[in-house]
C-alpha cells in the first residue's frame, strides 16, 4: 500500500516546530508502524534529509518507549497496544496519517517525536521505599498474599510508563500512572508500612511536575495499553485523604 506521512518534525524544545509530509510507498500490511517509519527514514536519508526522531526499544510492548499520537489517538486506533505493536494493516491504501509527539508542558519535545518523560522518574523516585529486610532471599510463601489482591497488584504493576494517559487526557494529568505506581505496592503487605506517605509523596511530585488533575473523564483509560483501570485513581485519593487526616508515616493494616 501507498500512504502519505504528516510528521511533527522539530529540531528541539526552542524549536517552533512544522509538519512535513512524506511519502510512504510499498509498504506491507504485516509490518509494524516502527518498521514503516524506518523504511521512510531510509529514503529521507538517501535523499540528503535528517531522518524523523522517535524513540524505541523493545518494539515489544514492554520498555513503553515507543509513544506517539497516531492520527489524534495515543498509540493509534487499535486499543490495548503500544505504537510499536500497531501492524499497517490497520489501515489501508491511500491513508493520510498524522503523527505528533504526546502533548503535554511536562513532556517537553526534546527533537520530532522524542519527549522528555524523566517527570515520570521523579514521581515514581517520590515514592520512597519498602520496609523489608535485606540479604539472603527469602522462601516464596514466607509472606502470604490472598489472590485477589495479587492479582490487583499485578495489575496495576504492568504499567509501562509510556506516557499514553498524559496525552489522552484533555488535562494532561498523569494520575493513572502515580496512581498505578502506588497501587501495585499498596496492595502487598510488604508496600503497608509506608502506604500513605508513599500516596502523599507520590500525589505531591504529580502537581509539582506539573501535571493537571484529573477531572475524571475516563480518557486515561481508554489509551492505556495495559487497561489499567480509573478504580486506581480512587484507591490513591482515598490513600492521599487518609494520609492527611492521620499523619504522614503510619503504618496502615489492610485495604478497607
Amino acid at each position: 500500500m501507498n500512504l502519505t506521512l504528516h510528521v511533527w518534525r522539530q529540531s528541539g524544545p526552542r524549536d517552533g516546530g512544522r509538519f512535513e509530509t512524506y511519502p510512504a510507498q510499498d509498504i506491507s500490511g504485516d509490518m509494524s508502524f516502527l518498521d514503516m517509519l524506518d523504511l521512510v527514514n531510509e529514503t529521507i536519508t538517501q535523499d540528503g534529509g535528517e531522518p524523523v526522531a522517535f524513540e524505541h526499544d523493545c518494539r515489544e510492548g514492554i520498555c513503553g518507549s515507543c509513544g506517539m499520537m497516531i492520527n489524534g489517538v495515543a498509540h493509534g486506533p487499535d486499543k490495548l497496544i503500544t505504537a510499536c505493536q500497531l501492524h499497517m494493516r490497520s489501515f489501508k491504501d491511500g491513508d493520510e496519517i498524522w503523527i505528533e509527539p504526546w502533548r503535554a508542558e511536562s513532556f517537553p519535545v526534546m527533537k520530532d517525536l522524542v519527549v522528555d518523560r524523566s517527570a515520570f522518574d521523579r514521581i515514581v523516585q517520590a515514592g520512597g521505599y519498602i520496609s523489608v529486610r535485606t540479604g539472603s532471599a527469602p522462601d516464596a510463601n514466607a509472606v502470604p498474599v490472598p489472590k485477589p489482591e495479587a492479582d490487583r497488584a499485578f495489575d496495576a504493576a504492568a504499567c509501562i510508563g509510556c506516557g499514553a494517559c498524559v496525552a489522552a487526557c484533555p488535562n494532561a494529568s498523569a494520575m493513572l500512572f502515580t496512581a498505578a505506581k502506588a497501587a501495585h505496592l499498596s496492595y502487598l503487605p510488604q508496600g503497608q508500612p509506608e502506604r500513605l506517605e508513599r500516596a502523599l509523596g507520590l500525589a505531591a511530585q504529580h502537581d509539582d511536575e506539573g501535571f493537571g488533575n484529573c477531572t475524571n473523564h475516563g480518557a486515561c483509560q481508554e489509551a492505556c495499553p495495559k487497561g489499567i483501570s480509573v478504580d486506581y485513581i480512587s484507591r490513591l485519593n482515598r490513600d492521599v485523604l487518609r494520609g492527611s487526616l492521620r499523619g504522614v508515616g503510619m503504618a496502615v493494616g489492610s485495604d478497607a
